[in-house]
């Protein structure tokens, strides 16, 4: 039986589990591969995601989705490169432009935890990359490198956050590493 996107979104989530959750990256990186996978994902999608990960409390218009998305494709630019001085660059570019003002916040059965406050005029966008911004600027730091990616395994382009301490992740899964472990296997044996 075939799988249905919104299956393997949560599926993929839920391998990753929300213990340990860095910073609100696994919310930005299951934005950019809701996006990424459907650039039309609408404004029920997106706030469905919101609200799994303590997003801004309002509701979604089509307006707002298209703008969420649109303001998703900086997040994505950040997501696609290794290059550390590059993603630098972007965060830094990005907080220029959307100043964040952090502020210590603690959400419904969750640690303390850093969030950004938009102005009172600022839009979505403005929350969305100044929160991306912060958080990816933070993990940047501390992980002294592009700790996150986009899977390996053929067919496979799913972003990812790199949580692990030891070698650096390849997958976004453990099922698409078993999937290219299992295919060398094969091939090795053929």
């Amino acid at each position: 039986m075939a799988q249905t996107r919104a299956q393997a979104r949560t599926q993929a989530r839920d391998a990753d589990g929300d213990g340990g959750n860095p910073r609100g990256l696994h919310f930005l990186t299951e934005l950019a591969n809701t996006v990424h996978e459907d650039p039309d994902a609408g404004a029920a999608d997106l706030q469905a995601l919101l609200d799994r990960h303590g997003g801004p409390p309002f509701r979604l218009t089509d307006t707002d989705a298209r703008e969420l998305r649109e303001a998703t494709a900086h997040v994505i630019a950040v997501l696609s490169t290794d290059d550390p001085d590059l993603a630098a660059e972007a965060i830094n570019d990005l907080l220029d432009r959307h100043p964040a003002r952090p502020r210590l916040v603690r959400l419904p059965g969750r640690p303390w935890s850093l969030h950004t406050r938009a102005p009172a005029d600022a839009g979505l966008a403005h929350w969305l990359l100044s929160t991306a911004a912060l958080a990816l600027g933070l993990w940047l730091s501390e992980r002294g490198g592009c700790a996150w990616g986009r899977c390996a395994a053929p067919g496979c382009e799913r972003f990812f956050v790199d949580t692990g301490r030891r070698t650096p992740q390849r997958y976004c899964t453990p099922r698409c590493a078993t999937r290219v472990r299992v295919a060398a296997h094969r091939a090795q044996r053929a």
